[in-house]
């Protein structure tokens, strides 16, 4: 039997965990401190999935019916 992967769902945007160089480009770009972000709970079941720790930046890339897509941050929090 194998393991259900929430990110294989369809109604579940891609999440990935940014690394440093990616981040401090997207927060001088918005002009805004790490944890200036919205929050996602480390106990997240997506968190845990992607193995996302306290202080990590998670980068969710959703479907947009106008933009195609559409990014979104979230700061990992215990």
């Amino acid at each position: 039997m194998s393991k259900f992967s929430l990110l294989d769902h369809e109604l579940i945007p891609h999440h990935e965990i940014m690394d440093e160089d990616d981040l401090k480009t997207v927060l001088t770009h918005y002009n805004v401190e790490r944890e200036q972000l919205p929050k996602l709970k480390v106990t997240d079941p997506i968190a845990q999935e992607i193995g996302a720790e306290p202080g990590n930046v998670v980068k969710v890339i959703r479907k947009s019916q106008t933009a195609g897509e559409a990014l979104y941050y979230r700061y990992v929090i215990e």
